[in-house]
């Protein structure tokens, strides 16, 4: 592992991937911790949060498809952004069910799977941690 290689990203990477890292960690205290308390719903506005920047910031990281070109992985990042709206605004009218399983949703696609994809050889991450 070597963190030289997103450490010499533009400050837009090195910024999607830390406010991903947070909203990994963050996410598994929320799954972990107490609902519906002042703590939950602080830690959650962060987790919103930092899971908007990881999307909007994602915008700016082309090269999947070419420089300056948009990817598949865009377009999660556009449905990222309307399911956080729809699971905060479920939130806010009692919908707790929903809200639940589109957060979970959320934080097992746009951040887990998406992620994953950020592991593969050639990309910065996947030679950030395996080196290839």
């Amino acid at each position: 592992m070597s963190l030289a290689l997103l450490l010499a990203a533009p400050w837009l990477v090195q910024v999607h991937v830390a406010a991903a890292l947070a909203a990994i960690v963050l996410g598994l205290v929320q799954f972990i911790g107490h609902k519906g308390t002042a703590a939950h719903r602080l830690l959650g506005w962060c987790w919103v949060v930092l899971l908007a920047v990881v999307a909007l910031s994602s915008f700016s990281i082309t090269g999947v498809a070419g420089p300056g070109r948009f990817s598949w992985i865009h377009g999660i990042s556009a449905i990222t952004i309307c399911l956080l709206a729809a699971a905060v605004v479920s939130a806010r009218r009692g919908r707790i069910r929903r809200h639940r399983n589109s957060m979970i949703g959320l934080y097992l696609g746009a951040l887990l799977v998406t992620g994953a994809f950020t592991l593969l050889p050639g990309r910065i991450m996947g030679r950030v941690v395996f080196g290839w």
